[in-house]
């Protein structure tokens, strides 16, 4: 007997089967169920998602022999050949391929005869957004005004290049990517009904490897079972796909958070002997970041099932939540810039290595002596921390400000505020009305971290707005100037300062 891949095996024949595609199923079974049917349906989406299978099913509920019902009977000789895909009043036409205006019109002119078998002749035209200008022209006549025994359904993945003439006569429906969950739980229904054996992990593996195809997906499944010898393991799915093991992600990033180069270039040389795949390793270490803001953010999102969780959490502990966003853009943009790089090693590592050197000042490490670097020498681990020695206040708040580790609109903050009072826990700052941009919480909070690590001791911070002795025409002026869009994102990414002195009136 001949073998069926999954991918047709598993093809739905009722909307009840169909996974991920509820909103569209419930607008056609209510368009079914009352009667109310459209002459012309547009299906949109990316390939994968049931756009074919989804006419097919319409087919059937409009030409089943017991009736029009959102409910076919799968029984009938018209059910069994649409599902065979022999029956005669279903006419599929891949537009790809039959693209020409002499084509469509062949194909209207016997639209305007009866059916030979069923109730209605449904015209499936798929890829419909390649069909030329004038073979779209063609079709609009029949399309605004079809005999009542036609049903038109057009399947597209690119909606943008379809007329506005042909989208206004069909009723749309845009089919969702199907959710990696929801594919999870279709392959190991399926998996069980086929005594595949499999893991868990691999299965979410498949999923997201498919991106919201279930077609792809019971594709990857097949693979996957001809690949491992029909015991689908976790570890014979990352080979088969060519993804990196979470274990190597997480030697990166404890390596990052430790500051520690040398560990993160030596699993970079594990993955380079075993030929993991440098581009999807930056990938994976995005999505795992991603998975750590969460954990920062929201840990209630995460699955309590996830693979790796209490390890996902205790790596949101040790890094900064600024930190996690910056390491991801730094991955994102290296798999951008991995093309031009010299080689692939070289363009991952050095994206390891830019996340290492841009940290916070207060995580940084002081670098390896020149001299024991140049000869050789290497240390157990990481360099240690520099701290700051913390000081007593002596009441110069100007002098205290500048020797804050604060940048950005923090440090405008500081700078531009009067003390006060300070009475050893409680620190109080006034600054200018001009100025009470700079009073929003974010820069307090880092002012107010900032106080603590220089001052040795937890500090409370308390911004009034009120006069200070620099609100002067200049440092009003100044004020204005830190208003700017232009200005603010200059002192917030770059550390610029307005140097106030340099302020003259325009003559």
């Amino acid at each position: 007997m001949t073998y069926q891949v999954l991918a047709r095996k598993w093809r739905p024949r009722t909307f009840e089967s169909l996974v991920g595609q509820e909103h569209v199923v419930r607008a056609l079974t209510h368009a079914l169920d009352h009667n109310r049917l459209h002459h012309a349906y547009l299906f949109t989406g990316t390939r994968g998602v049931g756009k074919t299978t989804l006419a097919r099913i319409l087919a059937k509920a409009l030409n089943c022999e017991t009736g029009i019902s959102a409910t076919p009977c799968g029984q009938c000789s018209a059910c069994v050949e649409i599902d065979s895909g022999r029956f005669v009043d279903l006419i599929e036409v891949d537009a790809a391929t039959n693209t020409k205006v002499d084509e469509m019109r062949q194909l209207l002119e016997n639209a305007v005869y009866s059916p030979t078998r069923g109730r209605f002749k449904v015209y499936v035209i798929d890829e419909v957004h390649m069909l030329s200008t004038s073979a779209f022209n063609s079709m609009l006549k029949t399309l605004e005004e079809p005999p009542e025994h036609i049903k038109f359904v057009l399947a597209t993945t690119d909606p943008q290049k379809i007329p506005v003439t042909v989208l206004s006569r069909c009723l749309q429906f845009n089919l969702k990517q199907v959710p990696a969950s929801a594919i999870t739980l279709h392959l190991k229904r399926v998996a069980q009904e086929e005594s595949i054996p499999v893991e868990g992990e691999a299965l979410s593996l498949i999923a997201a490897s498919a991106r919201g195809s279930m077609r792809d997906a019971l594709s990857l499944l097949d693979q996957a079972t001809a690949y491992s010898g029909g015991n689908v393991s976790r570890a014979a799915v990352r080979a088969m796909l060519g993804t990196v093991d979470d274990g190597y992600l997480y030697a990166i990033l404890d390596a990052i958070a430790a500051g520690d180069a040398r560990a993160a270039l030596a699993v970079a040389d594990d993955m380079e002997a075993r030929n993991l795949s440098f581009d999807g390793a930056l990938q994976e270490l995005a999505s795992l970041l991603h998975r750590v803001a969460l954990a920062q953010t929201a840990p209630e999102a995460l699955a309590e099932d996830l693979p790796h969780r209490d390890r996902l959490l205790a790596l949101a502990q040790r890094l900064d939540a600024e930190e996690v966003q910056l390491h991801y853009q730094i991955a994102v943009h290296g798999r951008q810039d991995l093309p031009l790089a010299p080689d692939d090693y070289a363009g991952f590592t050095m994206s390891l290595l830019r996340m290492i050197a841009f940290r916070p000042e207060e995580r940084g490490r002081a670098p390896e002596p020149a001299a024991k670097a140049a000869s050789g020498t290497r240390t157990a681990g990481p360099a240690p921390t520099m701290p700051k020695q913390a000081v007593a206040f002596d009441g110069d708040w100007p002098n205290l400000a500048r020797q804050l580790s604060v940048s950005g609109l923090a440090k405008q903050l500081a700078q531009q505020s009067e003390l006060k009072s300070f009475d050893g826990e409680v620190m109080t700052l006034s600054i200018a009305p001009t100025a009470k941009h700079l009073t929003e919480k974010p820069y307090k909070d880092k002012l107010q971290a900032a106080l603590a690590e220089r001052l040795g001791k937890a500090v409370r911070l308390s911004v009034q707005i009120g006069s200070v002795r620099g609100d002067t025409a200049q440092e009003r002026a100044a004020s204005a100037i830190g208003k700017d869009a232009f200005v603010r994102d200059l002192i917030e990414h770059f550390d610029a300062t307005i140097v106030t002195s340099s302020i003259k009136p325009v003559q």
